[in-house]
């Protein structure tokens, strides 16, 4: 059972997220023919910092996916046992409490970002 875990995280981690981002970009056409198109797709540190966070916490969505998974397969795989139960149900509940902090400090850097960028 842990092999097929981590052949499924394996593929969370280095698969997955090629399938997920990945994009065509189309050059933009030139004198000299030759054409070079930007690999980060943003044209300032805050652009880059911006698609960064949100890379961030679209890979954390995923691991919490994956753990959220994981902890359901530690409860149907007990068997009865109430403590191989009960560390699903922990599991479960950290990965909520984990991406719910994740995503209240995104909520909270971009009220601050949008209160000083207004003045």
């Amino acid at each position: 059972m842990k092999k097929i875990m981590y052949s499924f995280f394996l593929f969370l981690f280095l698969l997955a997220p090629s399938f997920v981002f990945a994009e065509v970009v189309q050059p933009a056409p030139t004198s000299t023919g030759i054409t070079i198109t930007n690999p980060i797709g943003s044209d300032s540190f805050i652009d880059l910092l911006k698609k960064i966070i949100n890379w961030l916490i679209e890979i954390g969505g995923v691991i919490a996916v994956g753990m959220v998974i994981y902890g359901a397969l530690q409860m149907i795989f007990a068997a009865g046992n109430p403590e191989k139960f009960k560390k699903g149900r922990q599991t479960i509940m950290y990965t909520v409490i984990g991406y719910a902090i994740i995503l209240i400090g995104w909520g909270i850097t971009e009220i601050i970002r949008s209160a000083l960028s207004a003045r």
